[in-house]
């Protein structure tokens, strides 16, 4: 069985983590209040993490979907210090992935053949090298820090200047820089790396601009999945569900292998100081917004997929964003 990792507060606001077993049953777990402070341990003491954690059950239950209820449930990692924490991700990795973005940039090109779909064929062409090669290199974006993580229930809030505020299904990897300078994947989660699909429409060249949002991670961490991963993604108006689609995604759909887009990511040496932690989102093929659909505050967004065993909810909002004027120190 896979270890599966929840962080939550107590009703008094305590930090908590538990050792859920997938059928809602979950154990806390003792000497850490977070996931961080576990894979520290972990990483100290030379002890996988599925150890450490089986060390430390302890025989207090929780009851996860009344935690999740009560929006007690977390972000599965994040950073005492949100600087050292780095949101990013690869877009174009999944088998049909390429055809909502070719149709978005094929119109603002001009091109027969766009960019977006020579980036998808090269990770078609050379995406799971064999034998440990290294591989093509995907397309790269950077969403943020830890400041922009959102967890389960908690509003994803789209700036003023936003032209858009739609949902993308997929999961992140996580992981923790050792002391040596090694990338040390904790597990995998539930991911909605929210995007802003108009600003990219207008011009492949402004992705950057359209990436910079908050991102919702959750509920769970799970320190393994299967090649082959389904689930379904659902938007929801005043209660009612308005579109829903369902989406693939691990290596069994994917143009590239997570080894290879590990590689080209952590093979700068700026992602690879010690104590630091990555989320990074492997990408999707499913969107509402390649369906026409524009979503509006107040909506919410679904996405579950097995072997997950809880959904991850949120709803858009919008924050205000003041006008920024730059002087002269």
């Amino acid at each position: 069985m896979s270890l599966r990792l929840v962080q939550l507060r107590t009703a008094g606001g305590a930090r908590q983590v538990a050792a859920a077993d997938g059928e809602g049953r979950a154990r806390l777990v003792d000497g850490a209040a977070t996931t961080y402070e576990l894979a520290r341990i972990a990483l100290d003491t030379g002890v996988t993490l599925r150890a450490t954690v089986a060390s430390r059950l302890s025989a207090t239950k929780v009851d996860l979907a009344q935690a999740l209820e009560e929006g007690r449930v977390l972000a599965p990692i994040d950073h005492p210090d949100n600087a050292h924490l780095y949101l990013t991700g690869t877009g174009l990795t999944h088998l049909g992935s390429a055809k909502g973005r070719d149709r978005m940039h094929r119109k603002a090109a001009g091109e027969a053949v766009t960019d977006s779909m020579r980036m998808f064929m090269l990770g078609v062409e050379g995406g799971k090298p064999p034998g440990g090669a290294v591989g093509a290199q995907p397309e790269w974006f950077y969403k943020g820090n830890g400041s922009a993580v959102v967890g389960p229930g908690v509003p994803l809030p789209s700036p003023s200047f936003a032209l858009d505020g739609g949902e993308e299904p997929e999961i992140a990897g996580i992981y923790v820089i050792d002391e040596a300078g090694n990338p040390r994947r904790l597990g995998f989660c539930l991911a909605n790396e929210f995007s802003d699909h108009v600003t990219e429409r207008g011009n492949y060249l402004w992705l950057g601009h359209s990436k910079l949002r908050p991102a919702a991670l959750g509920p769970e961490l799970l320190d393994e999945i299967p090649d082959d991963v389904r689930g379904v993604s659902r938007l929801e108006r005043n209660g009612e569900t308005i579109w829903e689609k369902p989406f693939l995604t691990g290596v069994a759909n994917m143009s590239h292998s997570i080894a290879n887009l590990e590689h080209h990511h952590f093979k700068y040496a700026l992602f690879r100081s010690p104590g630091d932690v990555h989320v990074h989102f492997f990408g999707t093929a499913t969107l509402s917004f390649a369906d026409g659909v524009r979503t509006q505050v107040g909506d919410v967004f679904e996405i579950e997929a097995a072997p997950f065993s809880l959904a991850l909810r949120n709803p858009l909002a919008q924050v205000a964003v003041p006008d920024v004027a730059v002087r002269a120190l």
